[in-house]
């Protein structure tokens, strides 16, 4: 039987098991953030969480819940960054051992995370997906729990502990825009969202250099497509079949931005919000600023989802913007 949609009753049992390892992140206004987007925006700043993105909720909530046999046996996950992070965090916590594969060109900011919370890091592929297709065969051979990035009822309850705290802070906005690789944290913030006020209108946004996410929800069907973008939180080849079936459901529209849009933002919100943003994190911006006209004077949140940026990535992201 396909793994059942958490519902806000599961955020909130997860709100509860998250809160004695990680506070709330803050909401924050920059005025001078309003004056480019042309709206009223509201950051959430997941990139603040003590692994620099959002995951690290779901990855407290789904690991403190393990069976003892699944903790003897160990946790394997796929990554190329925030999933390996969340996972290798939450072990620590639980005196788990992590194993996380990697793609060969993964973050080393991020891979550095993984093993200085005490994880197994193997690098393998060239992408994300050739990583997750060889660890889910490693983990089986092992016996192990294998943490999948997307399918994960309680790793997308834990996410959508975000938009409960965004909502309890700001319960009037008017959208919220999500960035999507996985769609574990659109589809968090759809649950929420729509049970605390169905008006809210939830948007999800992606590179057009790794659609799958995308052209899923839009054609209503499993999705393998190319996968080209730098942004590695927003990296995969292939849809994920529970956050599809929240996003379906639920989540009012979703765009494609360019690479370059991403690079756009990511600039703007390093500068403007004064902290450290990952493209992934940026992608929200770079959606409120192609729907500029549309979202006019209205209350808008951007989930910042990581701050993940490797300094070579930021030289890179400098050098383009001059």
């Amino acid at each position: 039987m396909p793994d059942q949609a958490p519902q806000l009753r599961d955020v909130l049992d997860a709100q509860r098991i998250i809160a004695p390892y990680l506070d709330p992140t803050p909401v924050r206004r920059y005025p001078s953030l309003d004056g480019v987007a042309g709206c009223e925006l509201f950051v959430k700043h997941e990139n603040h969480q003590p692994t620099g993105a959002f995951k690290v909720r779901g990855g407290i909530n789904l690991v403190s819940q393990l069976s003892s046999e699944q903790v003897g046996a160990g946790v394997f996950a796929a990554s190329t960054g925030n999933h390996g992070q969340l996972v290798a965090y939450a072990a620590s916590l639980f005196d788990v051992a992590a194993t996380i594969f990697v793609p060969r060109a993964a973050n080393p900011v991020k891979v550095s995370s993984m093993r200085s919370l005490g994880a197994t890091v193997v690098e393998y592929g060239v992408d994300f997906d050739e990583a997750r297709e060889r660890c889910e065969e490693v983990a089986r051979a092992h016996g192990a729990r294998y943490i999948h990035s997307g399918d994960e009822p309680l790793l997308i309850a834990g996410v959508a502990t975000a938009t409960l705290e965004l909502l309890e802070r700001e319960p009037s906005l008017d959208v919220i825009v999500v960035p999507v690789g996985g769609g574990s944290g659109a589809a968090g913030a759809c649950i929420v969202a729509k049970a605390v006020d169905p008006r809210i209108v939830v948007i999800g946004v992606q590179s057009e250099a790794a659609p799958a996410a995308y052209r899923a929800w839009r054609e209503h069907r499993p999705v393998a497509d190319e996968m080209h973008t730098f942004a590695e939180g927003l990296q995969t080849r292939v849809s994920f079949d529970l956050p599809q079936r929240i996003l379906a459901e639920h989540l009012d529209d979703f765009i494609l931005v360019a690479d370059d849009e991403l690079r756009a933002a990511t600039l703007q919100m390093i500068e403007l919000t004064r902290t450290l943003v990952e493209p992934a994190g940026a992608a929200p911006l770079a959606a409120v600023l192609s729907l500029r006209e549309r979202l006019a004077g209205q209350r808008v949140a951007l989930v910042c989802s990581g701050g993940n940026v490797s300094p070579a990535q930021l030289r890179d992201l400098l050098e383009w913007g001059l």
